[in-house]
């Protein structure tokens, strides 16, 4: 049996030679694979504690993850906090979600913007499956709450509608960034 050795830069060194469609394609894979382990840990904590239990650990969950995804994204972007309502607008676009799901700006002003989920891979695959929306509202109250802080901490969050509150066909939900200055 012989022993291969891969080094830490091995990945990255991969990851310079492969083309544009090739990232791309890693990307959108790597957004899926993290999506489907958030699911699988969801529902076993589910499975095993309940669904209030799972929401309340996935609701602590994110509130730290985030954090962590948008200081990584604006120290990408090479943005510092405080930028308002465009710098939040411009981080939305590069969550994890943003690979995934069908997302739309649909207002935007220096002091307020209304953001709208219209296809949600969860909730979708969940509608398929004859099963009923996902209550995600009590933990996104606080993932796009503390996401919007991260990125501006003069910024306020509305949820508009999510489940498990009724939302109209066209989205699932709708949250709503306001400016204090």
């Amino acid at each position: 049996m012989s022993t291969v050795a891969i080094s830490g830069n091995e990945g990255v060194v991969l990851l310079e030679e492969l083309s544009k469609d090739e990232l791309i394609k890693i990307i959108i894979d790597d957004a899926k694979n993290w999506l489907a382990h958030d699911g699988v840990w969801f529902q076993s904590v589910e499975k095993r504690y309940g669904m209030d239990a799972a929401v309340a650990v996935d609701t602590e969950a994110w509130r730290f993850f985030t954090v962590i995804e948008a200081r990584r994204i604006m120290e990408r972007l090479g943005m510092k906090p405080g930028g308002g309502i465009p710098a939040l607008v411009e981080c939305l676009k590069h969550r994890f979600y943003a690979r995934l799901n069908l997302q739309v700006v649909i207002e935007q002003s220096a002091t307020r913007v209304v953001f709208r989920m219209l296809d949600c891979r969860v909730q979708s695959a969940r509608k398929r499956k004859g099963l009923a929306d996902h209550p995600c509202k009590s933990v996104g109250i606080v993932e796009y709450s503390e996401f919007a802080k991260a990125i501006d901490p003069r910024i306020s969050t509305n949820c508009l509608a999510c489940p498990p509150d009724a939302h109209p066909e066209e989205f699932w939900c709708a949250w709503e960034f306001t400016l204090h200055e």
